[in-house]
């Protein structure tokens, strides 16, 4: 009997105590509804919180942003940046739209639009071109434009006047018949004089529009006086623009910043001032009370950092109702977790919570899926993932490049925001923004129409695009890298320059691209330490290999941008082994023995002196940029200056290859001009 009862106080135990451990846990769907409605009053806490800052602070924390022109902050003001942002009138930015509504920014100087084509701030200067001229030289309205000296000032060694008269008689010799134009907007013909050095009043006299005065940039002058002028060459240098300077004092805006404050400027008084979160500064051009770590964040920070402490909520959850449920699959589950939370997404999160509001416009994954219309039309694909066409809200085209997630720990999509949403150039491709969700990361670019250069280059189907157009997109990578290592706030070093990564758009414009590679340069100086080498073979410097060679610098980029401008030049491969001949499968020491040797280089569409002065200036650049010790190449600077410049300025150069035989001193060319050069016809 009292087996019995023991066996059956045993079995009330066991049942009590099981009972007992239900009862304690909370019943699971309860929790995880509990734990969801913090997350959300949290979240709807967070984001009302910045209502507490000052209307200037948080008005003056926005930034002018419209097509290539980003980030740009006091003194300029416009498109939803109050006037008090940016202070004087004529400091006025706006954002139009042009007919393929395409972002267009502009600024009114003197009742003259002009369009904006670079921005840099560290410098305070900027690019512009009339916008008038942007379509035809022959404007609707002859209007004479200058500067506000007040608010802009150039340099008389950059930019000049140049002066033009219309409606003319025609001249049919002297030197006036180098110097007119016909309009090929106007049904009557419309004779154009650029005015250099005319003093013939009695020509003069004959122009019903006299003195129409604009500026341009002393290099397109330049080009103007030094070769015989067309039309087209008058348009092109009136669209490239000039440089100016605008003069306001921005020294106080680093005090007003560092103290947490932003820049603004008080109409009333004429003088700048630091608006804070918590109202107008009363101590000058600085913060008092700085913002409270707690506040200020980014708001989408702040949503972050809820949902990340309501996951970790929902994961305790899940623990407690395997627990409940006592099943041990924890190990299981923290292995899964783990497999979607890699050191890849860490990463990124680490990233952008410490890059805050600096970063492009995030977009949500379901958008980047509505855009691209679930990954429907796949432009390419490249190392780090595929790229799809796509179509933003507003109806312009998008390029979206989607990275695979079993490549790299996040360094690449790390690189990509943190250089390319540092630049604002013309040559340089416009990141509009990107998504992450988990391991999932996508860019979001503006559309190139022409796709990459290689197909130009490589693609026997294609036609070639001539040696004008050929040496225009050389110029514009030019100065779109002479840009990154000189012109931007932080020096970016891209070290992936090659022709699938050029964009081309609608009018064959070039942008770089792909900045999954580059590496930022704090440092005056541009020399960088490395664990490794980056890259595409047959574009890789090689100090980046070898280091005995030297350091790793901004020289990297001038070997692969000369590597690449040789094969434009070729129209092939550098390193082609179904060459017909054997002393023609590397291409650039082929290319250097026949320029020494006084050889034909036989270049393809080359049927003018225009096209041959063009073909042998890239000849020779490239030359110059592929020498193997990393102090015989030139910087970008000077490639420019060798572009742009005359070409019998341009030296043949020393030999860059360490393993060729050497040019005998009958055949050593190396410091002759390029007029004692053959035809390259």
């Amino acid at each position: 009997m009292s087996h019995v009862l023991r066996r059956r106080r045993v079995g009330y135990y066991n049942w009590f105590s099981t009972f007992h451990q239900v009862a304690m846990l909370p019943n699971f769907s309860t929790l995880f509804i509990f734990i969801s409605l913090i997350i959300v009053i949290s979240i709807l806490d967070l984001a009302a919180c910045d209502d507490d800052f000052d209307p200037k602070y948080r008005n003056c924390s926005r930034r002018f942003d419209c097509g290539r022109i980003r980030d740009i902050g006091y003194p300029f003001w416009g498109d939803g940046r109050a006037d008090y942002c940016g202070g004087k009138v004529g400091y006025q930015l706006y954002c139009n739209r042009d007919d393929n509504d395409q972002e267009i920014p502009e600024i009114v100087i003197n009742s003259v639009k002009y369009q904006v084509l670079s921005m840099s701030a560290s410098s305070k200067s900027m690019s512009i071109a009339r916008s008038d001229f942007m379509d035809d030289p022959c404007p609707a309205n002859y209007i004479n434009s200058t500067l506000d000296t007040s608010l802009f000032e150039y340099s008389a060694a950059n930019t000049v006047n140049l002066t033009l008269f219309y409606d003319c008689v025609p001249s049919t010799s002297g030197p006036l018949a180098l110097k007119q134009f016909t309009c090929n907007s106007s049904s009557s013909t419309t004779v154009v004089y650029n005015y250099f050095d005319i003093r013939d009043e009695s020509i003069i006299s004959t122009c019903r529009y006299k003195n129409m005065v604009t500026q341009v940039s002393k290099v397109g002058f330049d080009r103007l006086t030094s070769s015989p002028s067309t039309i087209n060459l008058l348009g092109q240098v009136l669209k490239d623009g000039f440089d100016v300077e605008y003069s306001v004092d921005v020294s106080h805006c680093k005090a007003c910043v560092d103290s947490g404050g932003q820049c603004g400027f008080d109409s009333a008084l004429q003088i700048p001032t630091c608006f804070c979160f918590n109202g107008p500064s009363s101590a000058g051009l600085t913060c008092l009370t700085r913002l409270p770590t707690n506040k200020g964040k980014n708001k989408g920070l702040k949503i972050l950092i809820a949902i990340s402490v309501g996951a970790s909520g929902i994961m305790v959850a899940i623990i407690m109702f395997c627990l409940w449920r006592r099943k041990c699959f924890l190990r299981k589950l923290m292995t899964t977790l783990a497999k979607k939370k890699t050191q890849s997404v860490q990463n990124v999160e680490l990233f952008l919570i410490n890059y805050g509001s600096l970063s492009p416009i995030r977009f949500k994954y379901s958008e980047i899926k509505r855009m691209t219309n679930s990954f429907q039309d796949k432009l390419g694909k490249g190392g780090y993932g595929s790229v799809f066409k796509g179509k933003l809200v507003d109806g312009r085209m998008v390029a979206v490049k989607l990275l695979s997630e079993s490549k790299g720990n996040g360094d690449e999509f790390i690189n990509e925001i943190a250089s390319i949403s540092r630049t604002s150039h013309v040559n340089i491709v416009t990141l509009l923004g990107f998504c992450v969700k988990g391991s999932k990361r996508a860019l979001v670019y503006e559309f190139m129409p022409n796709g990459s250069l290689e197909k130009f280059i490589y693609d026997n189907s294609q036609p070639h695009l001539g040696w004008k157009t050929l040496y225009g997109i050389t110029l514009g990578i030019a100065r779109g890298l002479e840009y990154l290592h000189r012109g931007c706030n932080t020096r970016i070093l891209h070290f992936d320059i090659k022709p699938h990564n050029i964009l081309l758009d609608q009018v064959l414009c070039p942008k770089i691209s792909d900045f999954g590679l580059s590496k930022l340069c704090y440092a005056k100086e541009s020399v960088v330490s490395m664990t490794g080498a980056r890259g595409t073979a047959g574009y890789i410097a090689p100090e980046l290999i070898f280091r005995h060679l030297g350091a790793v610098s901004h020289k990297s980029d001038v070997y692969s941008y000369g590597m690449m401008v040789l094969e434009m030049v070729g129209g092939r491969k550098n390193v082609d082994a179904t060459a017909a001949n054997s002393s023609q499968i590397y291409y650039p020491q082929w290319i250097y023995n026949n320029l020494g040797l006084y050889q034909d280089l036989g270049l393809q569409g080359v049927t003018t002196q225009e096209d041959e002065e063009a073909a042998t200036k890239m000849v020779l650049v490239g030359l110059w940029c592929i020498q193997m010790d990393p102090s015989n190449r030139p910087p970008m600077n000077q490639v420019l200056e060798m572009l742009e410049g005359s070409l019998e300025a341009i030296q043949i150069p020393p030999n860059p290859f360490l393993n060729s035989p050497t040019i005998t001193p009958q055949q050593d060319h190396s410091n002759a001009s390029i007029s004692s050069i053959p035809s390259a016809r």
